[in-house]
């Protein structure tokens, strides 16, 4: 069987260009939900809480997480089954659908408690398609790239996230900058949600012209598919899958401070500074985070992923908590230092990623792998993180406690790294794996 070749050097770049639009928009359209957690929907949907509000508004983040695992198990089944680029169609008109609607929904003044109960079943479609999306998006990209590029071209698709953070941001801050704080509430906080439904049109047009993967072409083709790819999965590879879902939750934890919302709600709500004042720093490091993750998947080409990762999560560590004592001061410029020095270490522990996880599996299961370990990952790491933080800092009347907290997360993620073998270039496709096999036993029979 001849080998998969990489797409050209033009095919490889529309193949991560069009993921990292897709997964811009799903990102887009997830991190908007968040960001107005705090900001509108505590006092919109969960007014009849009093103080709790806040908390069980931030737990509707969370609630959503649950639904990941089974977005990234449909989504991996199938895109095991019928292909990557089917998968990425489907969970990108799925998360547009789910978030205009959310900017549709009345409020629980006008519909009572139908209102949170609507607007908790619209994030879980967010849910489940956020569970199927990464996966798609990372092994296309990974799968089209040459060998020793897959973190330079793995790195696209996880620009999404700063890139839809930078852009939720963004929009939100427009609006709050363009409307009164009545306004806002009353109406203005909708716009961002209704324009999803031109975002998403955009990203269906661009992922449309997306070739499917050559290693799942080569899989199809040779009828090497598994009928049952979760079960094998588990069969063979769990531990592959709490490990990738460890590692994943490190980065997940740290990271949701911000794309969760509760940096910006804590900076609101406790330390007054103004709504557009702390998005716009947000977007700032938003910035940063993506020029970190893209160095993050470039490194890890040349020095290997988990050594990436290592210098990553030990940044994050170190920088835990002079990020806190920076943010209360609420200083402007010193929240923006803070923010940016604080999305280093994220973007090294995010931008190998794509290249790491689909390197840990083979062909048959990689999506699968690939899906649920993200997923799990998310679960355990971001689900209720913005919550847990909000409880922790509302009980001890410190945010050091937050910082405790996500650097003992932080110090499991780094410890993973050392149980995992460096498979940096390792094969994607069986018949790579069979060129590698004849070009040692040739090696072997040249030195006997």
């Amino acid at each position: 069987m001849s080998q998969p070749s990489p797409a050209p050097g033009s095919q490889h770049r529309t193949v991560a260009l069009a993921a990292m639009a897709g997964t811009t928009i799903e990102w887009y359209d997830f991190f908007i939900y968040a960001l107005c957690t705090g900001l509108v929907f505590s006092s919109q949907f969960f007014d009849g809480l009093g103080k709790d509000s806040l908390v069980i508004s931030f737990a509707t983040i969370g609630i959503s997480f649950f639904f990941r695992p089974v977005g990234a198990a449909l989504a991996g089944h199938l895109g095991d089954r019928l292909g990557r680029r089917a998968m990425l169609i489907a969970t990108l008109l799925l998360m547009g659908v789910s978030t205009t609607l959310i900017g549709l929904v009345p409020d629980s003044g006008s519909i009572g408690t139908s209102a949170p109960v609507i607007l908790v079943l619209l994030r879980i479609l967010q849910g489940l398609s956020a569970g199927g999306e990464w996966g798609g998006a990372a092994l296309i990209s990974v799968e089209h790239a040459p060998p020793t590029q897959r973190g330079r071209f793995g790195a696209y698709p996880q620009l999404g996230a700063p890139l839809g953070l930078l852009l939720a941001n963004g929009v939100l801050a427009a609006v709050t900058a363009l409307t009164t704080d009545d306004q806002f509430l009353a109406w203005g906080w909708r716009i961002p949600f209704l324009l999803s439904v031109v975002l998403v049109g955009a990203g269906f047009v661009i992922r449309r012209k997306v070739e499917e993967s050559p290693v799942y072409r080569e899989l199809k083709e040779s009828g090497n598919q598994s009928r049952a790819p979760i079960a094998v999965l588990f069969k063979n590879h769990w531990p592959l899958v709490v490990a990738g879902a460890l590692l994943f939750a490190a980065n997940n934890a740290v990271g949701y401070m911000t794309t969760g919302g509760y940096v910006q709600s804590y900076a609101v709500n406790h330390l007054g500074m103004n709504p557009t004042r702390i998005l716009i720093c947000v977007m700032i490091a938003a910035v940063g985070w993506l020029a970190s993750t893209l160095a993050g998947g470039r490194l890890s080409d040349r020095y290997g992923r988990l050594r990436i990762y290592r210098i990553g999560f030990v940044i994050q560590l170190a920088w835990m908590f002079p990020f806190f004592a920076l943010l209360n001061t609420a200083n402007t410029g010193l929240v923006v230092l803070a923010l940016v020095l604080y999305s280093i270490g994220l973007g090294l522990t995010y931008g190998p990623q794509a290249a790491l996880f689909s390197e840990l599996y083979p062909a048959a299961v990689r999506y699968s792998g690939a899906a649920l370990s993200y997923a799990i990952g998310a679960v355990l790491g971001g689900a209720f993180a913005p919550m847990i933080a909000e409880a922790l800092q509302s009980s001890t009347g410190t945010v050091y406690s937050v910082g405790v907290y996500l650097a003992g997360v932080t110090v499991v993620g780094l410890a993973v790294t050392f149980f995992l073998k460096e498979r940096q270039g390792a094969p994607l496709s069986d018949s790579e794996a069979e060129a590698e096999a004849d070009k040692r036993d040739e090696q072997a029979a040249m030195t006997a």
